[in-house]
C-alpha cells in the first residue's frame, strides 16, 4: 500500500515537473526538451513498475500482456534515461563547456545503450534477464545481473566524464550531474541483491531529475541575469562613450573650452565622492555633467567665439542654453536626471541666476553641484580674453560667492580640494 502511494505521489511530481517545464522560459528549448523526455521516462519507469506489481501472478489475458510489457519498459526505460542524461551532458560540455569534440567515451556509452537494448529484445525471446512461470509471476533467470551491466558500465563512464570535465560543466550543475550517476547506481545494487525493490531505483531516478531540473532552473536564471548584466554594462558604456562624443562636439564649438565638459564631470564627480555620495551617484553626475553645455549646440558659433563683449540679446541667446540642452536630454528616458544639470547649472543659491531664478535648496542638489565645477573651471581655463586664473584668486572666489552664488557645503569641499591639491 506505501509502495502504491508514493508512486502515485512521485508521478504527481513528474507531472507537475511537466507543467512548469512547458512554462520555463530560463532553458533553452533543447534543454527544456531533454529534462522534459527524462521527467516523462521516469513518470514511465514508475507506472511500468506499478503495472508489473500489481498484475503479478494475474493470469488472464490481460494480466500477461501487462507484466510483459510492463516488465519490457521497466527495462527499456532504465537505458532510456541513461541515454537521454547522456544528451544532456553533450548539450552541456557543447554550449558551456565550448568542447567542440565530444569525447569518444560518450559516444562510446551510446553504442553500450544500444547493445543494451538489443540483449533486452532477445532476452523477451531466450529468457536470458527473466521469465514467467505458470501462475504469470515473474521470475529473475540466471543471467539477470547482466542487464545490470549495460546500464551501470554506462553510468561509470559518465561520472569519469563528468569528473574529468568539471570545469566544462557549470558549479550549479556540476553535483546533480555527479548525483544523477552515483544514487541510481547505488539503488541499482541494491535492487540486485534484494528482491521487491524495484521502487527505489524509480523513486530515486525521480528524486534526481527533480534535483536536475531545480539546479538547470537556478543554473538558467543566472545565466539570464548574468546576460542581462552584460547588457546594462554594454549599454552604460554605449551612453558614455556617446555621451562623452557628444561633449567632445559641443566643446569644439569653442576653441578655448576643449575638454571643458570633461573636466566639469570630472570636478563633479570629486566634489561628490569627496562629499560622502556613493559610487552610483559619483557616476550618476559625472554623465550630466557631462553634457550640462550640451544645449550650446543650438547656439551660433559667432556668438560663442565672440571675443568682445556680449550685447544684452547676444547674452540672452547664450542664457538659453539651459532651456535647449533640458529639451534635448529630456528626450533619454533611461537617464530621466540627465536634464538636471543642463537646466539648472546657472542657477544661483541666492535666487538670482537663470533659466527659472530657483534659489537655495529649490536647486537640484547635482544642479548646485555642477555649478561649482563649472565655475572652477570656467575661472582655471584659458579663455579668449584672458589666462586662467590663479589658484588662490579661485579659492577666494568660492568663497566670496559660498551662499549667494553657491550652496556653501559644495563650495566649501571645491575650496578643500584646491586647498589639498587635488584640482
Amino acid at each position: 500500500m506505501f509502495q502504491q502511494f508514493l508512486a502515485a505521489f512521485l508521478i504527481g511530481i513528474c507531472v507537475i515537473l511537466m507543467i512548469f517545464l512547458a512554462i520555463t522560459d530560463s532553458l533553452s528549448r533543447k534543454r527544456k526538451t531533454i529534462i522534459f523526455m527524462m521527467v516523462f521516462s521516469s513518470m514511465m519507469l514508475l507506472i511500468s513498475e506499478q503495472l508489473a506489481r500489481t498484475f503479478d501472478g494475474n493470469v488472464s489475458t490481460i494480466g500477461f500482456v501487462i507484466t510483459r510489457t510492463s516488465k519490457f519498459l521497466n527495462y527499456g526505460i532504465n537505458l532510456t534515461i541513461v541515454y537521454i542524461f547522456t544528451q544532456y551532458l553533450k548539450d552541456m560540455l557543447k554550449e558551456e563547456g565550448k568542447i567542440k569534440e565530444i569525447p569518444k567515451s560518450i559516444k562510446i556509452v551510446e553504442y553500450i545503450l544500444a547493445v543494451g537494448g538489443i540483449f533486452l529484445v532477445i532476452s523477451q525471446f531466450t529468457g536470458l534477464y527473466y521469465t514467467y512461470d505458470a501462475a504469470n509471476i515473474y521470475r529473475r533467470s540466471r543471467f539477470y545481473g547482466i542487464s545490470y551491466l549495460f546500464s551501470s558500465v554506462t553510468i561509470i563512464i559518465i561520472a569519469i566524464n563528468v569528473i574529468k570535465y568539471k570545469n566544462a560543466i557549470r558549479k550549479k550543475l556540476f553535483v546533480p550531474f555527479l548525483m544523477f550517476t552515483i544514487a541510481p547506481m547505488a539503488m541499482s545494487i541494491v535492487h540486485l541483491i534484494v528482491r521487491g525493490k524495484g521502487s527505489l531505483i524509480g523513486a530515486t531516478i525521480v528524486a534526481m531529475a527533480v534535483l536536475l531540473y531545480c539546479f538547470s532552473i537556478l543554473d538558467g536564471n543566472e545565466v539570464m541575469r548574468t546576460a542581462h548584466q552584460k547588457k546594462m554594462e554594454d549599454l552604460n558604456q554605449m551612453i558614455q562613450e556617446t555621451s562623452s562624443a557628444l561633449a567632445e562636439a559641443i566643446d569644439a564649438k569653442d576653441a578655448y573650452t576643449s575638454g571643458h565638459s570633461r573636466r566639469v564631470a570630472e570636478y563633479s564627480a570629486k566634489i561628490a565622492k569627496a562629499y560622502g555620495k556613493d559610487d552610483d551617484y559619483c557616476q550618476e553626475i559625472y554623465q550630466i555633467g557631462l553634457l550640462h553645455d550640451v544645449g550650446k549646440i543650438g547656439v551660433p558659433n559667432a556668438i560663442i567665439n565672440k571675443t568682445g563683449k556680449l550685447t544684452d540679446e547676444e547674452y540672452e541667446i547664450i542664457k538659453t542654453h539651459t532651456t535647449k540642452g533640458k529639451e534635448i536630454l529630456s528626450k533619454i528616458s533611461l537617464s530621466p536626471n540627465l536634464p538636471i544639470g543642463a537646466n539648472y547649472h546657472h542657477e544661483r543659491y541666492d535666487g538670482k541666476g537663470y533659466p527659472e531664478g530657483l534659489k537655495g535648496e529649490e536647486i537640484p542638489e547635482i544642479a548646485r553641484i555642477i555649478a561649482v565645477a563649472d565655475t572652477y573651471d570656467a575661472m582655471n581655463s584659458k579663455r579668449s580674453y584672458r589666462d586662467g586664473l590663479p589658484k588662490e584668486k579661485i579659492r577666494q572666489e568660492l568663497i566670496n560667492g559660498m551662499g549667494t552664488q553657491f550652496d556653501t557645503r559644495f563650495a566649501a569641499v571645491m575650496v578643500n580640494l584646491i586647498e589639498a591639491g587635488e584640482v
